[in-house]
């Protein structure tokens, strides 16, 4: 068995783990914003955009203009959404979850999206299940970009933070791994958007732009 770079590797899910903001969730998004408020669309590019800064609730409160009840219905009517259409892994991704579980390794999951359907995501796409999920059902306070599900993954396993790898691909995983003194791994598989890359390049150890390239980081694989 190998000594692993990171013992614990914490995957972000959406746009990470799963292709799901162009398939499933700007799609729910588009969908209910034309039923309900049709004159504050945005495109997949500036939703991917104010996703990645100011964040998912100010995209919708600040940049959307939705009310806390407004905001709690278009969250129903996502959540409904999700449970219907299920998002592919990425290729490679399956090899890396089961590369890192053979080696004794452990994978934590926090996320933006419900633990019931990240579970479900994994099921479906035959991924190794996670050791621990931190979702949207917390509260705000526990959700990252706050530290708290990196306390809790160092805490039931006694890890120490560079032990632990963030892998993520917007800004509240960064800010949240960056707050937590933990090791942080840009993932830029997910779109080709100039403002995105840039910041994660210039802010982050370690950018990678394919999957390939994050195996082969974790494992030290030739890439040939």
């Amino acid at each position: 068995m190998r000594m692993l770079k990171y013992p614990c590797l914490v995957l972000d899910h959406d746009d990470t783990t799963v292709n799901s903001t162009a398939t499933v969730h700007y799609p729910s998004f588009a969908e209910y914003m034309g039923k309900y408020h049709p004159g504050n669309m945005l495109t997949l590019e500036e939703y991917f955009l104010y996703n990645f800064d100011p964040g998912v609730i100010p995209m919708f409160t600040k940049i959307c203009g939705l009310t806390q009840e407004e905001l709690q219905e278009e969250e129903n009517y996502w959540n409904e959404y999700v449970k219907r259409h299920v998002p592919k892994a990425y290729d490679g991704i399956r090899e890396i979850l089961e590369e890192q579980r053979r080696e004794g390794g452990r994978i934590c999951v926090v996320s933006h999206s419900f633990s019931e359907n990240i579970r479900r995501d994994y099921r479906e796409n035959h991924l190794p299940e996670p050791d621990l999920i931190f979702g949207w059902e917390y509260p705000p306070e526990k959700r990252k970009p706050a530290v708290w599900p990196l306390e809790q993954i160092m805490r039931t396993f006694g890890y120490r933070p560079d032990e632990l790898l963030v892998i993520d691909d917007l800004k509240p995983g960064y800010d949240m791994a960056t707050a937590a003194g933990v090791p942080f791994a840009a993932a830029g598989w997910a779109n080709d958007i100039e403002k995105i890359e840039r910041f994660m390049r210039q802010n982050c150890g370690l950018y990678f732009k394919t999957v390939r390239e994050l195996k082969a980081y974790l494992f030290g694989e030739d890439q040939k």
